[in-house]
């Protein structure tokens, strides 16, 4: 996310459809009427499905306070951290004649902070996604102008991939492994990369993805990390991005329309398609604008996706993934227009049910903790605080660690969660009439071996009814069974 973005208002924000749930199961529990305290003793099973892992990104990590803020991420649920690579920072301002670029040992380069990063993450039992950005001066192809970011020499970006995969191989003494590498952020939009140029941005995946390919035909590789909206530019806004759909289509060499064919033969070479789909309005809502992608539009982009495959515009040696790389509801507290903390925890739990259904599997949420006021950006965990670990949790962080949602339908409830561990665990949901209780137990369900559970329940309950899930590492929030209205803001509150 580029900061200077977000303050000018550029966002617009997004939410989600439905469309590639995995293999699932119809679990039918009944609830007695006078014997409503009864409760069935046959256990459901969840079969197999598509995870749904999680990770956070902030940049409290690269911080002092980073020994606090990692244990925090692994104890919201989270089993990833996207981490900023600063290529210019790492590579020497001005390299000597001997500079080796490919070559992490090669004098000029400084490793030192990174690795002080990447040693926490992983003492954490982290997995880092490696976003690389920052261009040095003497790296460009087009030098930044302006408000906007300029373009790297794919070969010298190539280089350095090569040297960071190296680096990170793990065949250093004292020097974790890591195998995860993103390629920028946000390159449809001019602030990160300028021109915005899809065949720019190909090169530079390609670049990358032969560089840590050939270090490690393991190591994975991320595209995409798009903006969610295009904006035209003005006389007075110098900036501008491509809309998502428009930019991924040029990228991938793929025509418009339901059964898109190849325009042309420029593969491009990667293992996972990012996107962040900021949304207005809730988890529910779909962009106004043709080829931008909210949360409800998330299938159109996962069907581009498919074409892409299919027609080996995409290149891969294993199944390619489909991630969010940022994405969150700010709330009030602390921020005036953004959605109660109720709304938000409700919102956040169907944000992630609706961005797995839509074939997404790993969600990565922007901040830990809310940045102090007046910033804009308060979609953390946390609030604020002088001392992380004096921060106060939000209802967003039970949200984000066990989500849970509820729908109810004709005579039956339909359940979907996933377990704070991530793994195989026997889930216990609970209906209640009032959102504190008392609660009384009406299905159990064995979560599958990601820790997704889901069920669909006939019982008597009507719209003034909660639900819950409790496991043995704790319970999802109260979910109710009557649908809130869904104001028209976004996650930092616009």
């Amino acid at each position: 996310m580029t900061a200077a973005s977000r303050v000018a208002g550029v966002r617009k924000f997004l939410r989600s459809g439905a469309v590639l749930a995995a293999c699932g199961f119809l679990a039918v529990a009944a609830a007695t009427g006078a014997a409503a305290k009864t409760v069935q003793r046959h256990v459901f099973t969840t079969a197999g499905t598509l995870p749904l892992r999680t990770a956070l990104f902030d940049s409290v990590f690269a911080g002092a306070q980073r020994a606090t803020a990692f244990p925090m991420v692994t104890a919201a649920g989270a089993s990833y951290v996207r981490l900023t690579v600063p290529w210019k920072l790492i590579a020497p301002a001005a390299p000597d004649t001997g500079f080796v670029a490919s070559d992490p040992t090669s004098p000029g380069y400084n490793w030192g902070g990174l690795d002080a990063v990447m040693d926490g993450a992983e003492a954490a039992g982290l997995t880092p996604i490696l976003d690389i950005s920052g261009t040095p001066a003497w790296a460009y192809a087009q030098k930044p102008s302006g408000p906007n970011g300029g373009t790297p020499n794919a070969s010298d970006l190539g280089d350095f991939a090569t040297a960071l995969a190296t680096h990170y191989n793990g065949l250093t003494v004292g020097v974790p492994a890591e195998h995860v590498f993103q390629v920028w952020n946000e390159p449809n939009l001019s602030l990160d990369l300028n021109p915005v140029n899809p065949s720019a941005y190909r090169s530079m995946v390609n670049a990358v993805a032969d560089a840590v390919h050939a270090v490690d035909p393991t190591n994975l590789v991320v595209a995409g990390a798009l903006d969610p909206f295009g904006h035209p530019k003005t006389k007075k806004q110098k900036w501008y991005s491509v809309a998502p759909l428009a930019y991924m289509r040029s990228l991938l060499c793929l025509s418009k329309g339901a059964h898109p064919h190849a325009t042309c033969h420029n593969p491009i070479h990667f293992d996972a398609w990012s996107h962040h789909p900021y949304t207005f309005g809730g988890p529910f809502g779909h962009a106004r604008l043709p080829d931008d992608v909210e949360l409800g539009d998330l299938p159109e982009m996962r069907a581009l996706l498919t074409a892409g495959t299919r027609l080996h515009q995409i290149v891969s040696a294993q199944p390619v993934q489909f991630w969010v790389t940022e994405f969150g509801w700010d709330t009030n507290p602390p921020r005036k227009h953004a959605a109660s903390l109720s709304l938000a925890g409700r919102w956040t739990a169907e944000s992630l049910h609706q961005m797995w259904l839509s074939g997404v599997s790993l969600v990565t949420w922007f901040l830990l903790e809310d940045f102090p006021s007046p910033s804009p950006y308060q979609s953390g965990l946390y609030f604020h605080a002088a001392s992380l670990q004096n921060a106060r949790p939000k209802p967003v962080l039970t949200a984000f660690r066990f989500p849970f949602v509820a729908y109810l339908g004709k005579k039956s409830v339909s359940v979907w969660g996933r377990d704070a561990t991530s793994t195989k665990e026997l889930v216990t949901v609970q209906l209640a009439h009032r959102s504190g209780g008392p609660w009384r137990t009406v299905a159990r369900i064995n979560a599958n071996a990601s820790g997704i559970f889901r069920a669909k329940l006939r019982l008597k309950a009507n719209k003034k009814d909660w639900l819950r899930a409790t496991a043995a590492d704790g319970h999802s929030l109260a979910f109710s069974l009557t649908v809130p209205h869904a104001p028209h803001i976004g996650p930092w509150g616009n």
